[in-house]
Parts: structure tokens; C-alpha cells; sequence
């Protein structure tokens, strides 16, 4: 009882809280645009579905997270199959609303969209919670609940966003780029080759087995780099059909 009491425990409390927060909004930005072209009566399912998917990833990942980050080349491939996705959700805003879905049809897939992303985009997310939990099971098992509501609500909201906002579709899909980057520039192939680079390159526990970090300047440039690939490629894709149909 003394140790639920004390300073560390608290801290460890807060830090996965903060972490959850934080890295759930990624979940709940793809649930809600693989969501925004359901019919209203369905929305709620598509959210609460994709918020179960997404859970149900992350505990997943959590038996098997120590044999997956060792795999050389696992982040560049969900690296590009997020960009893939995000250029899909961008298509998806652009097609507009011509041609008719079954409303069962389209949630399905939705949900099967939702759930490629969060194959890719939950392993991140179980790496933080169990590094903020510091091997306390109570507190790993807090956090993967804990994100259930933080996804569904998150979800909710930027949903209402994006039916009435299409702008933020193309924010969304951005930011799917931006973390698609992010995942490629620490795949332990990419760190071996930057790490032929010292200056580019720093230590860091929470990337095993090579224990190393890109630098913020090639972190965070290859990430902004991520997100202009998308913007560039949904236009792109946008003019070309524009093109087909006139």
C-alpha cells in the first residue's frame, strides 16, 4: 500500500497518463477519418469498433513487443504502408460522394482500414507505456484501459471536425506522414547506417538492439519531409482523377 502512496508511483501515474493523452490522439485521428463518410447512425459504431481494434492491438503487441522491435526493416514496411493509408484517406475526401456503398460495406471497411493503421501505429504506443510504467504490470495495464475512453472520445470530436472542416482531412492525413517518417528514420537498419555517422546519431536506451537515436534535426526533418510526401501525393492523386473524369 505504501508504494501506491509514494512519490514514484505517482510520478510513473502521471507520465503514463500525460503518455496516453498524448499518443492516443494518433489513434483517434485515423478512427476518425476512416470514419468521417459513414452515415451518422453508424459513426458511433465505426468509432467504438475501431477504439476496440485499437486496444486490442496495443495488448497484442504487448506480449510480443521485445521480439518485434528487434526485427531490422519492421518500421520502414509500416512506415510505408501509413503513407500508403494516408494517401488513401486523402483519395477518399477527394472522390467525394458519386458513387454508393452498402452502409455495411463501408463500415467494415472502415474498420479494416482502422486496424492496418493501428497494426502500424501501436507499437509505438505500447514501447511508451511500458517504458513509462517501469515493470509495474498495474500501471502497464492502467494505461492500455485508459486509452479506450482518451481514443473514443478523442475520436468523437475530431470527427465533428472533419464533416464540418474537410481541411483538417489533409491535416490528419499529414500527420499520418509525419509519423510514417518518423517510423522509418528509427527501423534498426536505418539506425546501423546513421550510426556510420556519429554526428547524426544519439544514445538511447528505448531503441533496442542498437540502443541509438536519430538526432532531433534529422528526426524531425525527415518527419516534415513525411508529411509534405503526403500533401504532394494527394494533390497529385486529386488532379489525376480530376483529369479521368473530365
Amino acid at each position: 500500500m505504501d508504494y501506491f502512496l509514494s512519490s514514484t508511483f505517482l510520478l510513473s501515474l502521471l507520465q503514463v497518463i500525460w503518455i496516453d493523452i498524448l499518443l492516443s490522439g494518433d489513434n483517434a485521428v485515423v478512427i476518425a477519418m476512416a470514419c468521417r463518410s459513414l452515415p451518422p447512425h453508424q459513426r458511433k459504431l465505426g468509432i467504438v469498433l475501431g477504439a476496440g481494434v485499437a486496444v486490442g492491438l496495443r495488448i497484442v503487441f504487448a506480449l510480443i513487443i521485445s521480439y518485434l522491435l528487434g526485427v531490422p526493416y519492421l518500421r520502414i514496411v509500416g512506415g510505408l504502408l501509413l503513407f500508403w493509408i494516408a494517401l488513401k484517406l486523402v483519395q477518399g475526401e477527394e472522390d467525394g460522394d458519386g458513387h454508393e456503398v452498402k452502409a455495411s460495406d463501408s463500415l467494415w471497411k472502415a474498420v479494416r482500414t482502422i486496424a492496418i493503421a493501428d497494426a502500424v501505429m501501436s507499437l509505438d504506443n505500447v514501447v511508451a507505456i511500458a517504458a513509462a510504467s517501469r515493470g509495474h504490470p498495474e500501471l502497464f495495464i492502467f494505461g492500455l484501459l485508459l486509452s479506450i475512453p482518451l481514443i473514443m472520445v478523442g475520436a468523437s470530436l475530431i470527427t465533428s471536425l472533419l464533416t464540418r472542416f474537410p481541411i483538417f482531412v489533409w491535416a490528419g492525413a499529414a500527420l499520418l506522414g509525419y509519423i510514417a517518417a518518423e517510423m522509418i528514420v528509427t527501423d534498426p537498419i536505418v539506425l546501423g547506417w546513421l550510426a556510420g555517422y556519429p554526428h547524426l546519431v544519439l544514445p538511447d536506451p528505448g531503441h533496442p538492439p542498437l540502443d541509438l537515436k536519430p538526432v532531433g534535426t534529422v528526426l524531425y526533418g525527415a518527419a516534415a519531409i513525411g508529411a509534405l510526401i503526403v500533401i504532394a501525393g494527394g494533390w497529385l492523386l486529386s488532379r489525376s482523377a480530376a483529369r479521368k473524369e473530365a
